[in-house]
């Protein structure tokens, strides 16, 4: 277990991360400024209102401090690649969903060590004997998340044609990677997976449809159009679950902290389906 939890997990992560790193452009980064209104809206939904939301029901659903703990970490990761496919299945803005995976993934540097420290300290204080750092947890973020994307941000600058013949497999692979991840994660809870998923399923499945309806509307009201506000409620609601696996298990040691990322992982995809069918027959 030392091998893949040290080893093979953050392999796993940081190759999911390269390869997101790959299909991104400068661009990607700069339209931002040309569109602030947008951006802005999904990344306020997905920053501040997702830990927020998650934060109220960790509160008020009665859980044990650990699950509460991996709800936050869950509602602290970034979007990931998936939201980007599913957000051009469902005729969403996608230029605007890659701009919020790849500066949202990079802000995570700062704000997935400060949500977890203090969800931390708030759920689980005096109870642990040990001390997670800020610090300590933002380095540990930064070289398994910005330093991949970056690689692969740079090799798609300088080597634009070699990226995107290995995009297309990078992108598979990493698919696999995360469903390798998940099902370890599962497998390694499989004596308790009923009871925890009956303990953590209904609240991270709460906060998923919550957040997409909350994104929605708030783009609904803010986003310039259709398909932006499209593209913010799937950037909102498909989180990076081998990042909030892999920050539970390197952090924590796995266990209960890691059943609320595993449980939103498989829900996620269900309701992201469900959006994606009402959208395709043109009812939203």
């Amino acid at each position: 277990m030392g091998f893949v939890v040290d080893i093979v997990l953050p392999l796993a992560l940081a190759f999911i991360m390269l390869a997101l790193g790959l299909g991104l452009t400068f661009d990607d980064f700069t339209r931002v400024a040309r569109r602030p209104r947008d951006f802005a809206v999904g990344a306020l939904s997905q920053v501040i209102l997702l830990p927020a939301v998650a934060f109220l029901l960790a509160n008020l659903w009665p859980m044990a401090p650990e699950l509460a703990l991996g709800l936050m970490i869950i509602a602290a990761a970034p979007g990931g690649v998936t939201s980007n496919i599913l957000t051009a299945f469902s005729r969403g803005d996608v230029a605007l969903s890659i701009s919020l995976t790849a500066v949202i993934s990079l802000l995570s540097v700062v704000t997935i060590p400060l949500i977890v420290v203090f969800s931390y300290g708030w759920f689980i204080g005096e109870q642990a004997g040990k001390e997670i750092s800020v610090a300590g947890s933002a380095i540990g973020v930064f070289l398994i998340v910005a330093v991949p994307v970056l690689i692969g941000l740079l090799i798609r600058r300088f080597a634009e044609g070699f990226a995107l013949r290995a995009e297309p497999a990078s992108r598979k692979l990493s698919a696999v990677l995360f469903v390798l991840v998940l099902v370890g994660a599962i497998v390694q809870e499989r004596a308790n997976i009923v009871s925890y998923f009956v303990q953590a399923g209904p609240v991270t499945l709460v906060l998923n449809v919550a957040m997409m309806a909350i994104a929605w509307l708030l783009a609904r009201m803010f986003a310039s159009g259709p398909t932006q506000r499209i593209a913010i409620a799937m950037e909102c609601g498909l989180q990076n679950g081998t990042l909030a696996i892999t920050v539970a298990v390197l952090l924590f040691g796995g266990g209960l902290a890691v059943v609320p990322a595993a449980t939103y992982s498989l829900i996620m995809f269900a309701t992201a389906l469900i959006y994606v069918a009402i959208l395709r027959r043109g009812t939203a």
